[in-house]
């Protein structure tokens, strides 16, 4: 059976990020260890690392989706424009 190799890797971080990666963590069902370990992995194998997360969703972001919405669906849009020249002479007769 092969059993894999396991080094402890120590590094400072603040109580405030530590607790926060925790709970992000744990709502996702995955240890925090076995997070880091794949960012880890990711970076020795890869060279590097990419963060990909989504922004939660605000009030003020809620609004300005359900205002861009109402526009659209009364068809108060501009474009599509055939050019960026067409694009920028309505922009300029705004």
């Amino acid at each position: 059976m092969d059993y894999m190799k396991t080094a402890t890797v120590n590094f400072k971080t603040d109580d405030a990020t530590k607790t926060k990666a925790q709970a992000v963590a744990k709502q996702l069902g995955i240890p925090l260890s076995n997070l880091l370990n794949a960012y880890l992995y990711e970076l020795a194998n890869t060279g590097s690392v990419h963060f990909t997360v989504s922004e939660p969703m605000t009030e003020k972001m809620e609004a300005l989706i359900e205002e861009a919405e109402k526009e659209i669906a009364a068809g108060e849009v501009s474009g599509p424009f055939e050019t960026l020249e067409d694009m920028f002479r309505y922009l300029d007769n705004l």
